[in-house]
């Protein structure tokens, strides 16, 4: 029986990289996600973690997200982390990675801002990650735990789409989950081995491998704006996953990622002891959004109510409209800004002001 771990979320998604066989990590440290290269330091050169053969502290934010293009660009498993002001520096090295079809892992733990904010949590950084964030109108493949739990397992989800897809995965935490403390069982994963016969390991009997995201004629950018068109569409048909806590009776839906849908599934709870009949929906992916399972929720009954709770002013909100796309579904919203997470009680009298009014 495999071990139990109390460690903190940050910790967890360290290991989860080193246990998946990432091979380089590059980043300029900041909080509130400074306990991952904390993490990884302390690991580097262990026997146990034979495959981690590059760590380097970056001298910014720039520095390290083109460290990562470059590695990245060999074949190698690279992550790096930051939180929001960071993140926003790295959105030219996303969007040149994106048309170099470049597969990482960048860990987002978001805080409170905008500007430098504080170090409390937020999901504001929402936009960002799933509209591509940087020029071009490229697209991340968004994932967003809610667990120690999930920030252990998903690095090794998260190098399987980004290899399978040859684009840049983004892991959207938040300051709360990063530092949160909870018992962890490791899952047992063998280290995949990617197709990477497309990497620039030097000049073969066939030529050099050029990955490239410059193409001056205006024929060949347009060619190469449709097939990534197409392989976002493919990312979209085929990657979306969520999670559903008692909906198939529910008068009133939560919708709600990350650590708020903690907060949510708390509240459904106390709701179905009182008789109202509530339950959660909860995106894992946020690129590509659950749009299928969400819309057909929502068609299935359609006195149902739908309550999104974030910790922004609306961001997921607009994808839960995109996605139901009938403006007689009665959706509301609740949010908390400044690092604030709203309490059980106010979420729970906001349901129930819904489903009584």
């Amino acid at each position: 029986m495999a071990a139990r771990e109390f460690i903190k979320g940050n910790e967890a998604i360290a290991y989860g990289a080193l246990k998946s066989g990432m091979n380089a990590y590059f980043a300029y440290p900041i909080t509130p996600s400074s306990e991952i290269p904390e993490t990884l330091a302390k690991e580097f050169g262990s026997k146990e973690y034979s495959e981690f053969r590059t760590f380097l502290q970056a001298a910014s934010e720039l520095e390290a997200i083109n460290m990562v293009i470059g590695a990245a660009s060999t074949g190698a498993k690279v992550m790096t982390a930051t939180s929001g002001p960071g993140f926003s520096l790295k959105q030219e090295g996303l969007s040149y990675a994106a048309g170099m079809e470049v597969p990482f892992l960048v860990v987002n733990v978001n805080r409170a801002g905008p500007g430098l904010g504080n170090l409390g949590p937020e999901q504001s950084d929402y936009f960002q990650a799933t509209r591509g964030g940087g020029h071009g109108g490229h697209r991340n493949i968004v994932l967003a735990p809610n667990s120690v739990q999930e920030m252990a397992s998903f690095p090794a989800l998260g190098f399987d789409l980004a290899f399978k897809y040859r684009n840049p995965v983004v892991v959207l935490a938040d300051a709360f989950l990063g530092q949160l403390k909870e018992d962890v069982v490791f899952p047992e994963i063998t280290p995949s081995v990617y197709e990477t016969s497309w990497a620039a390991t030097g000049a073969t009997k066939e030529g050099r491998h050029l990955l490239l995201s410059l193409n001056l004629e205006f024929e060949n950018q347009s060619k190469h704006a449709e097939h990534l068109k197409s392989k976002y569409e493919e990312i979209e048909r085929l990657e979306q996953r969520s999670e559903s806590y008692l909906t198939e009776d529910a008068e009133i839906v939560l919708v709600a990622y990350g650590i708020v849908s903690r907060l949510c599934k708390q509240v459904v709870n106390l709701l179905r002891s009182g008789g109202v009949r509530a339950g959660l929906f909860r995106p894992l992916t946020l690129f590509p959004f659950p749009n299928r399972e969400l819309s057909a929720l929502a068609s299935s009954d359609k006195s149902r109510r739908f309550l999104v709770v974030e910790l922004n002013t609306g961001q997921m909100l607009q994808d839960v409209r995109l996605a139901i796309e009938d403006s007689s579904v009665n959706i509301d919203f609740l949010y908390s800004l400044g690092g604030l997470l709203p309490s059980s009680s106010q979420i729970a009298r906001k349901a129930e002001a819904l489903i009584y009014a």
